[in-house]
């Protein structure tokens, strides 16, 4: 069993080791190292006692065997953006993809074959050329497997369903440092695992994806509503969304304008309800389909409009940079009632931090059709998911931002049927008990899963299940 103890891993072993592959091995030493260990998240500072930047998939297979020789902590680090922080450790290796980057399209197969460190904005590039994509994340620095390995929720999800949805096949490195591919009829109990919950399994390498139209333009719907409006525009929110076609993907915040150049001066930090939604089809629809959306009160601002789709997958990125502090929890609502309203509205009120939002997710359409035992992911039922984002800049107010976000999911547990969105999970202090919620009936099988591939538990920086341990 793979231990988190801190231990030193002499430099000559790690020397010896670095000769034997393509890519760089960067030690403490090395002048790339602080750059190397650093993600998106401030609050993350981790020092490993390696990072294997690999070039392929056999520099993965070769660093995964030198972790489970040497008995070290292993992390991957694919876009870094994961809030957890899980892809870099102390004392340990880092399975490091960011050479692995590139997106080839089959455009008669429909297919699109994705490297694990390839990040959306990478896959929207090559896609779009032909007015396709695969269902992806809405900032598109977001790495792909980190996002993908446990669901996935875009501006694609209602429409085509989660990202694991679209996976056709992927090549993975399991715990003996084996090269395997997993789809339907290969490794098939491996290919359900890492649909919802990847990174319990190995090291994803590269993905197969099944490619949808969307763009190369699409109907933006975004406006900005007094907070003071909250109830009546949430209300409406809730309407429209129980009556939306699945080519509406919506979203609303309780956030604050961004104190950013691209809002105007006068209303930048100001409270507000943001309402948001995509249109997964014709403008011209779009532009109808979402027109209630902008009539829920009198907008402080109305930013609805056709856009390029690369475009809209880029829209957020500018107020999650690199550096910045997050923490970021969530719950499934099955219950949006007058009162989980209230709830939201208050804990929206109770931000720390205008950067933090509270953040209602409209899910259901094609998550729905989809058997929740036919993957790992289980929770397809709920229409909505609930995240507390709290962030945040600089050394204060940590301790303040992190009780808020804890307090808000805890606050709306009675509107839930329990479980989480793994990608937003805090930094996963419920451990077994929340992931048996939010994997239901279907923990039991990933724990066999992860006995069969995973005995000793060496990928373990995640939300983690551990494999049973005898004697």
């Amino acid at each position: 069993m793979v231990t988190q103890e801190r231990r030193t891993l002499d430099a000559s072993i790690v020397d010896a080791f670095a000769q034997t592959i393509r890519g760089q091995v960067i030690q403490p030493s090395d002048e790339a190292y602080d750059r190397a260990r650093t993600v998106r998240n401030g609050l993350i500072d981790r020092r490993p006692a390696a990072i294997v930047r690999c070039r392929g998939t056999g520099d993965v297979a070769s660093a995964v065997r030198f972790a489970a020789e040497h008995a070290l902590t292993l992390s991957v680090r694919g876009g870094a953006h994961n809030v957890a922080g899980t892809a870099v450790n102390d004392d340990g290796l880092v399975i490091d993809l960011s050479d692995m980057r590139a997106v080839h399209v089959d455009p008669e197969r429909g297919t699109a074959l994705v490297q694990g460190g390839a990040t959306w904005g990478d896959v929207d590039r090559e896609t779009q050329r032909y007015a396709m994509s695969v269902p992806g994340g809405v900032v598109s620095t977001t790495g792909v497997g980190g996002l993908t390995l446990h669901g996935g929720l875009g501006h694609m999800r209602r429409t085509y369903g989660l990202s694991i949805d679209s996976i056709v096949a992927v090549e993975v490195v399991t715990a003996d440092g084996e090269v395997r591919t997993a789809s339907p009829d290969r490794h098939a109990d491996l290919f359900w695992a890492v649909r919802g919950a990847g990174s319990n399994f190995g090291v994803v390498t590269s993905f197969e994806f099944r490619m949808h139209p969307i763009g190369p333009e699409v109907f933006l719907a975004g406006v900005m509503y007094p907070q003071e409006d909250a109830v009546t525009v949430l209300r409406g929110w809730r309407e429209f969304a129980e009556g939306s076609p699945d080519e509406i993907n919506a979203i609303a915040l309780l956030w604050s304008v961004p104190d950013h150049e691209a809002f105007p001066e006068e209303l930048r930090r100001r409270p507000i309800v943001l309402t948001a939604a995509i249109y997964d089809g014709p403008v011209a629809e779009g532009e109808r389909a979402t027109q209630a959306l902008r009539e829920l009160g009198e907008p402080l601002l109305d930013l609805s409009h056709p856009e390029a789709f690369v475009e809209v997958q880029q829209a957020f990125d500018p107020f999650f940079p690199t550096g910045r502090n997050y923490y970021w929890k969530s719950t499934y609502v099955d219950n949006l009632s007058d009162e989980a309203i209230a709830v939201i509205i208050e804990r929206g009120r109770a931000r720390g931090s205008g950067m933090s939002a509270v953040t209602l997710w409209q899910l259901g359409g094609a998550i729905t059709r989809v058997d929740p035992r036919a993957t790992a992911y289980y929770r397809r039922d709920a229409p909505c998911l609930l995240a507390a984002e709290a962030t945040w800049d600089g050394a204060d107010g940590t301790e303040e931002n992190i009780r808020w976000s804890r307090d808000t999911v805890a606050a709306m547990q009675p509107f839930s049927h329990g479980g989480m969105y793994v990608n937003f999970g805090g930094f996963g202090e419920e451990k077994e008990a929340i992931l048996r919620t939010t994997y239901g009936p279907n923990y039991d099988r990933l724990v066999e899963i992860k006995n069969t591939y995973d005995p000793g538990n060496l990928f373990h920086m995640n939300q983690n299940i551990p494999p049973t341990v005898s004697g």
